[in-house]
């Protein structure tokens, strides 16, 4: 079992340079009324920062017989599909959550198509998904630190970050688009007036992810 770890918050960072704007079949056995239902039908993701990345979690059903999901895809690379190990067997009358994470690599509105592929009488389910990208118009960045994990093995590290608004953090998003092999990281795609938490993991050398340090919260951008 990975060590939690204890994150810091190390400072908050005027920057002194400009930041850059930057079909599958039925199985025979199955039952004719089977169905995948994907909810919502439209997944709105919101504004999000470019170069940032923010999430929303929808879920799939079975009505009328079990139905195997084998396949996930979207049809714009802004927006992944996360929180499913496929194959997945959902029985009927239950249903299991997903992750999308929208990471907008321009400004501007995007939308695209996340389709699930099943055993279902209708093979292909899909959900509409819409975001925009925002520039990243701060000056500052904030400076993160932590104590290095003791347990063995470890590769390295993931930084998450979340909104924070009315008292609480939103959904944590991964925001180091590679592992973070050190123990400091600067969030330098941040917004003005926006209020942020944060939280770091440990990866070891078989992938395994420790679950999230202390959160440090209510990081406010001036």
């Amino acid at each position: 079992m990975l060590i939690p770890l204890l994150l810091c918050l190390t400072g908050l960072t005027l920057l002194t340079a400009c930041q850059g704007v930057s079909s599958g079949g039925n199985s025979s056995n199955q039952q004719q009324s089977s169905a995948l239902v994907v909810s919502p039908g439209t997944l709105a993701l919101g504004s999000v920062a470019v170069g940032s990345s923010g999430s929303a979690s929808g879920s799939l059903s079975a009505s009328g017989a079990s139905v195997t999901v084998t396949a996930a895809s979207t049809s714009n690379s802004a927006f992944s599909v996360s929180g499913l190990t496929l194959p997945v067997t959902i029985t009927a009358g239950n249903s299991i959550p997903f992750t999308v994470t929208f990471s907008p690599q321009a400004a501007g509105a995007a939308s695209g198509k996340l389709t699930f592929t099943s055993d279902a009488q209708t093979s292909a389910s899909a959900e509409a998904l819409t975001g925009t990208g925002t520039a990243a118009g701060s000056s500052y960045s904030v400076a993160l630190s932590w104590n290095a994990s003791t347990s063995s093995n470890i590769s390295g590290y993931n930084v998450y970050r979340a909104m924070y608004a009315s008292s609480a953090c939103g959904s944590f998003s991964k925001i180091n688009s590679t592992l973070n092999t050190s123990t400091l990281y600067t969030d330098a795609v941040v917004t003005d007036g926006t209020s942020y938490c944060y939280a770091t993991t440990a990866v070891n050398s078989s992938n395994e992810e420790s679950g999230y340090s202390n959160v440090v919260s209510n990081v406010k951008i001036p």
